[in-house]
């Protein structure tokens, strides 16, 4: 990832580079915009903190690619919000996001704890909108349930199982989405497989959201074949996460942008 890293440095622009209209204020008013003291979120603050410190053992079910820093199968709370939990950066951009373009169907593949799930329904809240979460261990499920009680969050529905299985006919129910998040098997297969199960609901303005788009090699090879994909408009490569818009409108276009600690 060093690598992958320094290429993206060398080729990220900021707003000065953006031609379209559209792009320049998403990046503007949504990406580059500084959230880290957002009320809406504190209690998701104070819930990160508490779980970083818990030592609580879960028994984990791991249907992905598995952690690149614990691969055990017996994991403390503590341990999985540190390195398996998105970072909280790129939790509240899928917030400003959502905001910004008022999406309010929102599926989220790969609950984890529920910390960036969280983000996500707190963000569609005001607007009376729901999130559907996908998780494939039924402890880390649960754990996630009492974190979405917590937070009185009661716009999320979780869906427990091997997401190859559950993925379709849930979509099917939903109809059409608003914004998918891509974190739940960082390989090339099943990232395009989901990729291209969701495709069929999307509409103009949905927003596919991949995460760890240069996590490894299989994940590089994805966000290319995603990129090239015909229904693509706009994609946008932040490095930790790559954005992919549908709206035939807009010329098709790939930009890498900086990001930064926002």
């Amino acid at each position: 990832m060093i690598a992958a890293y320094l290429r993206y440095l060398s080729h990220a622009q900021d707003e000065h580079s953006i031609h379209s209209p559209f792009v320049f204020s998403l990046y503007t008013k949504a990406i580059r915009t500084d959230s880290r003291r957002e009320p809406a979120l504190a209690s998701i603050r104070l819930l990160r903190n508490d779980l970083r410190r818990s030592q609580e053992l879960i028994q984990i079910t791991d249907l992905g690619a598995g952690s690149k820093v614990n691969g055990a199968r017996q994991r403390t709370v503590s341990d999985i919000a540190r390195h398996s939990q998105k970072s909280p950066r790129y939790a509240r951009l899928l917030f400003r996001l959502i905001r910004y373009l008022n999406l309010k169907t929102v599926v989220d593949l790969g609950t984890s704890l529920g910390l960036t799930t969280a983000h996500l329904a707190e963000a569609v809240r005001s607007a009376g909108g729901r999130v559907l979460t996908f998780e494939g261990c039924p402890q880390t499920a649960r754990q996630a349930q009492l974190n979405f009680d917590r937070l009185d969050l009661p716009n999320v529905s979780t869906v427990v199982g091997n997401i190859d299985d559950t993925l379709a006919p849930e979509l099917l129910k939903l109809g059409s989405v608003d914004l998918v998040f891509f974190d739940a098997n960082h390989r090339y297969e099943p990232t395009v497989r989901y990729f291209e199960t969701c495709l069929l609901h999307r509409h103009n303005d949905t927003l596919f959201v991949f995460d760890d788009i240069h996590w490894s090699a299989e994940m590089e090879q994805a966000w290319v074949y995603i990129q090239a994909h015909p229904a693509v408009r706009v994609t946008i490569d932040l490095f930790g996460v790559g954005l992919v818009f549908f709206r035939q409108e807009q010329p098709r276009q790939d930009f890498i942008l900086r990001f930064g600690h926002l």
